[in-house]
């Protein structure tokens, strides 16, 4: 087999590797991005997230990994778009940021019968 022919050959492997990593790791961002939406109680826009920065980084045991930012949308009113960053080391992740909602501090008010009657919040599972 010629050099050429080898070398093509472990080019392909290596950025089908890059792509299943990248994959994974973009996989593990969604799942970051939509349980700390569900806890906050926010609705993420698009439901997708996007590949912000891609540059080399060291974990914690000194080991050379991809370090990924994400940035996706989400809103806390319905009416509008906010910025949010997750950021990977390989697969785990790093922080995850969502900027602080502008909620109305306002809630709406019953008759004490139905503040009374009213179900406590289930934490998502």
């Amino acid at each position: 087999m010629p050099w050429a022919e080898v070398l093509s050959l472990l080019a392909m492997l290596a950025a089908g590797a890059l792509w299943w990593d990248s994959f994974k790791a973009r996989e593990a961002g969604m799942r970051a991005v939509r349980a700390a939406c569900a806890a906050e109680d926010l609705l993420l826009l698009d439901d997708t997230v996007a590949l912000a920065s891609l540059r080399p980084g060291r974990d914690d045991e000194g080991r050379l990994r991809l370090r990924r930012v994400y940035r996706f949308e989400f809103s806390d009113t319905g009416d509008n778009r906010r910025d949010g960053q997750v950021t990977l080391l390989g697969s785990e992740l790093v922080t995850l940021h969502l900027p602080h909602s502008n909620r109305s501090p306002l809630r709406s008010v019953g008759t004490p019968d139905e503040e009374r009657n009213r179900p406590f919040p289930r934490l998502p599972s």
